[in-house]
């Protein structure tokens, strides 16, 4: 699943800021080319923000060749939209046909598919998985150094299927919303939650400047 649901005011757009050009697609396009060249996703689901969903089909179509994504409105916040595409999910994930789900943030397109790998691999062996990064020269409010070994969370966050859609909906229930799928995932479900090593190059796509230096990382790598 691809939470493609924000907005660009902070980029300094009049769009949303998975639509604006990247390379030779669009922000989101990175995210859904990384998707689907992993082996075991088998299905893509993409949270939009209302309205969107033609623009992101018309963004994301010629990436797709043979294969189908499912383009679904998102919800208010982040974890609403994450409960919409869960719910698109429900029946592949009741009758065994999906077994884990990776949620990936669509404003960071250098996530590519060996990290998507990795984290569906520990989520299937250990429960769940999430990428992290170090965070030196970290301080806290008091001004003082953070403590040592304190990491940032990143995205794809992986976890088994089942106890992840059962968490969602007690969170539904209870009219909680988390600000990260293993927020939820550890409020109402007893799931192991692995890390594995992120990068400094996952950015995330929040300002301007953010985008000329995914830019210039993908240049390097061509």
């Amino acid at each position: 699943m691809i939470l493609a649901g924000g907005s660009g005011s902070r980029v300094g757009a009049e769009t949303n800021k998975v639509l604006l050009p990247l390379g030779d697609t669009v922000v989101l396009g990175h995210s859904v080319r990384a998707a689907l060249a992993v082996a075991d996703v088998s299905h893509l689901v993409l949270a939009v923000r209302a309205g969107d969903e033609d623009a992101v089909g018309d963004a994301v179509a010629p990436l797709l060749g043979a294969r189908e994504v499912r383009v679904v409105p998102g919800g208010a916040t982040r974890h609403g939209s994450e409960w919409a595409a869960l719910q698109a999910l429900a029946e592949e994930i009741g009758s065994g046909a999906v077994d884990v789900v990776a949620v990936h943030d669509g404003a960071r397109p250098l996530a590519g598919p060996e990290l998507f790998e990795a984290t569906i691999a520990a989520a299937r062996e250990h429960g769940g998985a999430l990428p992290v990064v170090g965070l030196p020269g970290l301080l806290g409010r008091d001004l003082r150094t953070a403590p040592a070994g304190l990491v940032g969370v990143q995205t794809p966050q992986a976890f088994r299927a089942v106890p992840l859609l059962e968490a969602h909906g007690r969170a539904a229930a209870d009219g909680y919303e988390s600000t990260d799928t293993a927020a939820c995932v550890e409020r109402y479900a007893d799931l192991p939650v692995v890390a594995v090593r992120g990068g400094a190059t996952n950015l995330k796509v929040t300002f301007p400047e953010d985008l000329e230096v995914a830019d210039r990382l993908l240049n390097r790598e061509r």
